[in-house]
């Protein structure tokens, strides 16, 4: 347990410093940076939200992200803590990403996570699957989910590639 704690209280230190670690041979490892958006191209993936998620204030949404830190990780490394990554989480079928160990209920739960599941999800975990593994207790205010909500569409959405980016003539794909 006190290496868990060691090893999560490290990921966090990482987060906040330069996106390189150790691993057990003494070999730096590069982490994956987090997907910097410019503020149009933000502006751009709110506009394209359904309402009322285009209305978020994605400031209280990273705010609000910090309540779930400690368990999950948004970057293209998708590294799993004690709850898996979110990277890319939009349009992922619930319990279904390879890598991680979900509780049953999980992996039961016949969603595909898109703005209006994880609008449930977030505000009462257990209520919404029980017997899930996740311990928070939810969000019970709605701005703050909806602004955690189009963070998390935002910073968890794989920049498109430049084929995407031409068929889709540069507009973010919102599901």
């Amino acid at each position: 347990m006190k290496q868990l704690v060691v090893f999560g209280l490290a990921v966090l230190a990482l987060g906040a410093c330069e996106r390189t670690a150790d691993n057990d041979d003494g070999v730096v490892v590069e982490l994956a940076q987090p997907v910097d958006y410019t503020a149009e191209e933000k502006a751009a993936f709110l506009a394209a939200m359904p309402a009322p998620f285009s209305a978020a204030d994605l400031a209280d949404g990273e705010k609000q992200f910090a309540k779930c830190r400690a368990c999950h990780t948004i970057t293209a490394e998708k590294m799993n803590l004690t709850g898996p990554h979110l990277y890319g989480v939009f349009g992922r079928k619930a319990g279904s990403e390879a890598g991680y160990t979900y509780s049953d209920a999980m992996t039961g739960h016949n969603v595909v996570w898109d703005f209006e599941s994880l609008n449930t999800f977030v505000e009462s975990p257990q209520t919404t699957v029980k017997g899930t593994k996740m311990a928070f207790a939810g969000i019970q205010d709605a701005d703050q989910r909806r602004n955690l909500i189009a963070y998390l569409k935002i910073e968890t959405t794989p920049p498109a590639t430049p084929e995407t980016a031409a068929s889709e003539r540069g507009s973010p794909s919102v599901q």
